[in-house]
């Protein structure tokens, strides 16, 4: 993104420095192919689904070769598999790759006066322009969208598509015909993006950094302001996105995917008048963007797959080195020489596919290679430094405690601890408050396994409590309230953290020289059963001598369960191996102990055993210490003495103890140390500030002295309080606006008596598209194939709310009868066998009729308010995925990614009268 000026200068840099001069040469041949051959331009958009671009054998990620659009190679068994899903999948990387292509050539072309290359992203660009309308804005998975099925890939499509006009028409090499087709596609890109604003999301970032692209294109200083400094702008995600600390609030995946989509649109800004980079706040704040991830780095430089990042991800990958690369030349005062020189030295990371960064594809081999500031891509030879500086020093992290995060990081040596004390986020949090995580001697002991697949069912599991190393309290709450870190301290080669969840729950986790203390503490006035998962890896047994015996465990994802029956009384110790160390773990507490099979890490395929500590009572204390070591154990033996947890040891009983302002260490012949560190709470990060709440819609259901009889007709039904949808407000859309209530509405009516509630909807739609019962699965993603129906959701609850149900209701076009399942956001205690009913085909649309049982613990008596909701699912046809949706209590926005869920505290009020 540069002027005709620059790239003079440019040049002149270039042919001074032997690193660029070899990045030169490096992209010269990378972009051989692409001259000689126009690579295949997808003639469809890109489709998500479960089984595109996946083997079907093994579950590996077919490689993406772009000279390969109809044959896909699997890595791991090396057969090659055909089909549309997969041709749609590859048509995603595809899509993005050649708008890649475009900026490279068009690099090449400003920089090196390589007129094929320019011609040859001419074409490209030109190629696009010819077939953009041609892609249908349908069916989409997440904001509209022509190439894909997600807006911010159309806006990473878009940034490069003009950064390759931009740098041929900086060089002088586009012609009237190229800029007109290139003016053409902008225009619509901008509509379309435009339309679809996702606030504080990461994927707001790159949406900003396109409008400002397409802004500066057009010289449009209106859409330039709002894309920059609006609302929801890029200056906005800088200073709230990224908080005091750096970190997105997302977690560390999204910190680095939003931060390069923040630098591309910076970029941008900066030819628009706007220089964030020469402003001392915005500058210290994006310092320390990009500073964070290496704060919180493990010690094998992986980035830890805290919420819905990728596992195991080494920070080391040329995407990631490019982002440094180019925000230290940016920053003059950014301290990044000594971190970009450890990753730079570090061992060579396996090659990764990243929708941000096709550069590299198609790999030549998934064998691992080192980085290198002269293989990059197009972006650091337009704005990289011309060398590191030779004398840096050494990256060397110590503990830290990232407070908007809510991280603490425990570093003593090669050990690593972290415990999650922030808020929960919705999207892409994850309920793990008060998860450890514990890197030690080269073995990651107790990861935090991130996700895997959006679309595979075993998201809801690594979307869990108890996928991680984290309390959860009685058997089913998935700790989504907030954490806070009370205590953080570090002496010398002690360090510790204390954070609370919720009123009563409290963990502790002391790092030292030789092994980690964690107590885990209930306190309160209520009886609750607490179960603290842990996911050791490597292979486990006790040395305690006892036996394994049956157990249970609800859970969908959960097999065998197992429940340790001791020998006798006493701690229980298990002794696990991994990589050649080893790891021993004392537990003091009382209750039982579980080993359970369950899902392993994210991609792994496998299926593994992990171990719950589990207890029931109004005050609770989990006591472990776990020392890691490769020969013989330093730790004898653990006990507690009242509030005391003493660790005999080689060299003597070390004893420990929280004495309300601090943590006392008392050692053989060594002063106590008191670790102390009270924080300040940090107020979590709001991505939305909602002044005043949605005005709950309300109704009236009318007692019944008999059942209606559900046949499809009003029949037992007062029609004299009808609930109504046929508002705008009332409509959540996909691509397309509301249609009007002549193509969609619909009116309710709500009956009761003791053992139900009875609802009739009566919907006016002209086109009627049922999903039959025996219709082949969609396989689209990890969402009910029902969503994709004309069809009812139906939500109850008790008058507190915390009891509640929904359905998901389809009516059967064979037999007349309606398909009951339960949603899944259902606290528990949905019966979709005991919803009875039926339908009819009316002049307008079609009725259904439908009894709904109350939620278990309701009790409906005259004057009782209850929680109640009502959706109208719209499908249309030539479809694949929902059009949108009626809501009664009001729904005023997108339908994308709601699957069958609707939030309780949108519920409307449904009065039950006489």
């Amino acid at each position: 993104m540069v002027t005709a000026d620059q790239i003079t200068a440019r040049r002149r840099v270039i042919a001074e420095s032997p690193d660029l001069q070899a990045l030169l040469a490096h992209l010269r041949e990378r972009a051989r192919p692409v001259i000689d051959r126009l690579p295949v331009i997808p003639e469809h958009k890109a489709l998500l689904s479960i089984d595109g671009g996946v083997c079907p054998e093994d579950g590996t990620p077919l490689a993406f070769d772009p000279w390969s659009p109809a044959a896909h190679r699997c890595p791991g068994c090396g057969k090659t598999w055909t089909g549309d899903r997969h041709d749609r999948n590859w048509a995603r990387y595809q899509h993005l790759w050649l708008a890649e292509r475009a900026a490279h050539l068009a690099t090449l072309a400003a920089l090196d006066d390589d007129s094929a290359a320019g011609a040859r992203g001419g074409e490209i660009l030109t190629a696009y322009a010819q077939r953009y309308w041609r892609y249908p804005n349908r069916d989409n998975v997440l904001g509209p969208s022509r190439l894909f099925f997600s807006t911010y890939m159309e806006s990473l499509w878009i940034c490069n598509y003009l950064a390759a006009a931009t740098l041929l028409k900086a060089a002088g090499r586009i012609d009237d015909a190229v800029l007109r087709a290139v003016n053409q596609v902008a225009d619509e890109a901008a509509t379309l993006i435009g339309d679809y604003d996702e606030r504080f999301s990461n994927r707001q970032t790159w949406n900003n950094a396109a409008l400002t692209a397409i802004a500066v294109w057009f010289e449009d200083e209106d859409l330039a302001q709002r894309a920059i400094e609006g609302q929801t702008g890029l200056v906005a995600h800088l200073l709230r996105g990224f908080g005091t600390d750096g970190t997105w609030y997302e977690g560390e995946n999204y910190h680095l995917f939003a931060l390069r989509g923040l630098i591309t649109g910076l970029g941008w800004a900066r030819l628009a008048g706007v220089d964030a980079f020469a402003d001392p706040r915005l500058a210290s704040r994006l310092t320390a963007a990009l500073r964070a991830p290496s704060l919180s780095a493990l010690p094998d430089l992986t980035f830890p797959a805290r919420k819905d990042s990728r596992y195991g991800i080494s920070l080391a990958q040329p995407m990631y080195l490019e982002l440094w690369e180019i925000g230290f030349a940016r920053l003059a005062g950014a301290d990044l020489a000594g971190w970009l020189a450890t990753l730079y030295q570090t061992a060579a990371p396996t090659p990764e596919l990243f929708e941000a960064y096709l550069h590299d594809a198609p790999f030549a081999s998934s064998i691992p290679h080192p980085a290198s500031r002269t293989r990059l891509s197009w972006w650091s030879l337009l704005e990289m430094l011309p060398a590191l500086p030779s004398e840096t020093a050494p990256w060397a992290p110590g503990s830290v405690l990232l407070e908007a995060q809510g991280l603490a990081v425990l570093r003593v040596g090669n050990r690593y601890a972290a415990l999650e004390c922030g808020p929960y986020v919705g999207g892409h949090g994850h309920p793990d408050r008060l998860h450890l995580t514990l890197h030690a001697d080269g073995v990651h002991w107790l990861p935090d396994p991130g996700t895997g697949s959006y679309v595979a069912r075993d998201l809801f599991w690594y979307r869990s409590t108890l996928a991680h190393n984290a309390p959860r309290l009685d058997g089913v709450f998935d700790a989504q309230g907030d954490a806070v870190c009370e205590m953080f301290d570090v002496q010398g080669d002690w360090a510790w953290v204390r954070g609370r969840h919720g009123g009563g729950v409290t963990r502790t986790v002391v790092l030292g020289p030789a092994y980690v203390v964690d107590v885990l503490e209930l306190t309160g006035r209520e009886e609750h059963s607490v179960e603290l998962a842990w996911h050791f890896t490597g292979q486990g047994d006790p040395r305690t001598p006892g036996r394994w015996v049956d157990a249970t465990l609800e859970d969908e994802f959960i097999g065998r369960a197992e429940r340790f029956t001791p020998d006798g009384e006493g701690p229980i110790v298990l002794e696990f191996t991994a990589n050649g160390q080893e790891l021993t773990a004392h537990f003091v507490f009382d209750g039982e102990l579980l080993r359970v099979e369950g899902p392993g890490l994210p991609a792994s395929g496998k299926v593994g055993p992990f171990y719950l500590v589990r207890g029931e009572g109004r005050n609770l204390r989990f006591v472990t210490v776990l020392e890691p070591h490769s020969g013989k154990p330093q730790v004898r033996s653990v006990r507690t003495a009242g509030e005391t947890v003493e660790v005999e040891t080689a060299g003597g009983v070390e004893r420990h103890r929280f004495t309300g302002v601090a943590w006392e260490i008392e050692r053989p012949d060594v002063a106590v140390r008191a670790l102390r560190g009270r924080q300040e709470i940090v107020p979590p990060f709001a991505p939305l500030l909602e002044l005043e709440g949605p005005t709950r819609a309300v109704a009236a259901a009318l007692r019944v002295g008999a059942p209606p009889p559900l046949d499809g007709t009003l029949a037992g039904f007062d029609l004299s309080e009808p609930l109504t949808l046929a508002l705008e407000d009332q409509y959540r859309r996909s691509e397309d606006p509301y249609a009007g209530p002549d193509e969609l509405s619909a009116v309710a009516y709500a009956a009761w008596d003791e053992g139900a509630l009875y609802v009739a909807v009566d919907v006016t739609k002209p086109d009627l598209c049922l999903r039959p019962a025996d219709a082949p699965p969609l396989r689209l993603d990890n969402e009910a194939d029902d969503i994709h129906s004309d069809g009812l959701q139906v939500y109850v609850a008790d008058e507190g709310g915390g009891d509640r149900v929904g359905y998901l209701i389809v009516p059967e076009t064979k037999s007349g009868g309606v398909r009951v399942v339960a949603t899944t956001d259902s606290a528990g205690g949905a019966t979709p066998a005991a919803v009875q009913g039926r339908w009819e085909r009316t002049e307008h649309g079609y009725r259904v009729t439908v009894a709904v049982p109350w939620p278990a613990h309701a009790r409906p008596h005259v004057g009782a308010r209850m929680g109640f909701d009502l959706i109208i699912n719209e499908m249309l046809p030539g479809r694949a995925r929902r059009a949108g949706q009626l809501v009664w209590s009001g729904g005023n926005g997108w339908v994308w990614l709601r699957g069958d869920r609707q939030d309780p505290s949108r519920f409307g009020v449904l009065e039950l009268v006489a």
